[in-house]
């Protein structure tokens, strides 16, 4: 059977119904070709509910990293205030000891000046670690935010896919083989929707009987009859087990003849050894190779044949290898003999 290299299935992605169906089998279809339409409502609300939380992340970010910044700046502000009042605490200080020298200042005011002093010192360092908090902070808060709006990206990629995936498209050039779809019809992911083909690109797929198959090897010539035309080609692959008492062949061609089509049924003969000056004959319907059997050989004419013993070496589908026992140009019985097997002569009418 001629069948080609390269298949592409084309499966459901989400449980749908069948709307429309706008390409029949034997078309020839594009990468981005609709072949049908399928119909999900859910589908379509999911999508559309992603979109709305991913739009409402991006904008939750939007307003945190605004906050946050702002509250920095807010923060910044509070501690070059801070420092402002601290130093001119200092500076009052130093002005109420040097008044204290020359006693224009009580006692008691020097030492409010420096508990002042001491005070705005200690709201300096707080509010320098309250803004070293805040700066630290900000990158990580934003940082889970973005993981958020980074997830929901993801899941909104994922519905929207599903959503694109109503319109059923092939994804490559070729043409399309099957569609045994009908609308109204529903279907469930894995569901097989559709089957594209490059018919340009064919192999033949041959089963030979697994009494044959020892000798087949990767690499082997063959002709495949086509009924229109014999073409070349050659072993690829080679089924590791036998099924129905056959094993399949892969047989990759040469050249395709315009009038081959998928899954037209072919013959195929394989070249598994190329033997020369050999005598041979057609193969008989019993015997094993590289044995002894009787064969009736045609003498007096073709009116009697007589039973000789005949030793045959390598076999082939429809030949034999005669090692001794006859020659050439003898006649002999092929056909099944089994019944004669006690009598060495036998009289042809």
């Amino acid at each position: 059977t001629l069948v080609p290299e390269h298949i592409r299935w084309i499966s459901a992605l989400t449980p749908a119904r069948v709307e429309r169906i706008f390409v029949q089998p034997g078309t020839p279809v594009q990468a981005n070709t609709v072949l049908l339409e399928l119909a999900n409502p859910d589908v379509q609300i999911e999508a559309l509910d992603a979109q709305r939380q991913l739009t409402a992340a991006e904008g939750d970010l939007v307003n945190l990293r605004t906050s946050l910044q702002g509250a920095r700046l807010t923060q910044a502000g509070v501690v070059a205030s801070t420092r402002s009042l601290y130093l001119q605490a200092t500076r009052d200080a130093a002005v109420a000891d040097s008044l204290k020298v020359i006693g224009g200042l009580s006692r008691n005011d020097v030492t409010l000046a420096h508990e002042k002093a001491s005070e705005l010192e200690a709201r300096y360092d707080i509010e320098k670690q309250r803004l070293e908090l805040l700066t630290s902070t900000v990158d990580s808060q934003l940082a889970v935010q973005r993981e958020q709006v980074v997830r929901l990206r993801a899941i909104t990629a994922f519905r929207l896919s599903r959503l694109s995936s109503l319109q059923v498209r092939p994804g490559e050039e070729g043409v399309l083989s099957e569609l045994n779809l009908q609308p109204g019809q529903w279907v469930v992911p894995g569901t097989i929707l559709a089957k594209v083909v490059q018919p340009g690109k064919l192999k033949a797929v041959i089963r030979i009987p697994e009494t044959q198959a020892p000798g087949l090897a990767i690499g082997q010539i063959a002709a495949v009859d086509t009924r229109t035309g014999i073409v070349a080609g050659r072993v690829i692959r080679i089924d590791p087990s036998a099924q129905e008492g056959t094993v399949t062949v892969d047989v990759a061609l040469d050249s395709t003849p315009a009038s081959a089509r998928p899954d037209i049924s072919v013959d195929a003969t394989i070249t598994i050894e190329r033997l020369s000056d050999v005598l041979f004959t057609g193969r008989p319907a019993y015997g094993q190779p590289n044995s002894t059997i009787g064969m009736f050989k045609l003498v007096e004419g073709g009116g009697y044949a007589v039973r000789v013993p005949v030793k045959v070496g390598r076999t082939s589908v429809n030949a034999i290898e005669i090692v001794q026992g006859l020659a050439a140009g003898d006649s002999v019985i092929l056909s099944d003999m089994s019944r004669y097997d006690n009598v060495e002569r036998v009289k042809l009418k």
